[in-house]
């Protein structure tokens, strides 16, 4: 689920979202806001994005370290 496989495409694996949701951030944003970016540019795509795998991407970058919510805003850490 992390990484595509056989049998998960690359555009739902949690590591190709969670990379087009650090590509939305380049000033901290709200949630709901980055949802809706992301989810209008897969709009004409086949196999749309699902909120729930949305939400696990940015657990996965949360426990990674790539993203901190404060104040009701995401945003991008400094490396």
């Amino acid at each position: 689920m992390i990484l595509p496989s056989k049998h998960l495409p690359q555009d739902r694996a949690l590591l190709t979202i969670g990379a087009k949701v650090l590509a939305n951030l380049p000033q901290p944003k709200t949630i709901s806001a980055v949802w809706q970016d992301i989810a209008e540019s897969q709009k004409d795509q086949e196999s749309s994005l699902r909120y729930d795998g949305f939400v696990l991407a940015l657990d996965l970058l949360f426990s990674m370290g790539a993203i901190d919510l404060r104040d009701g805003l995401l945003s991008r850490m400094k490396p």
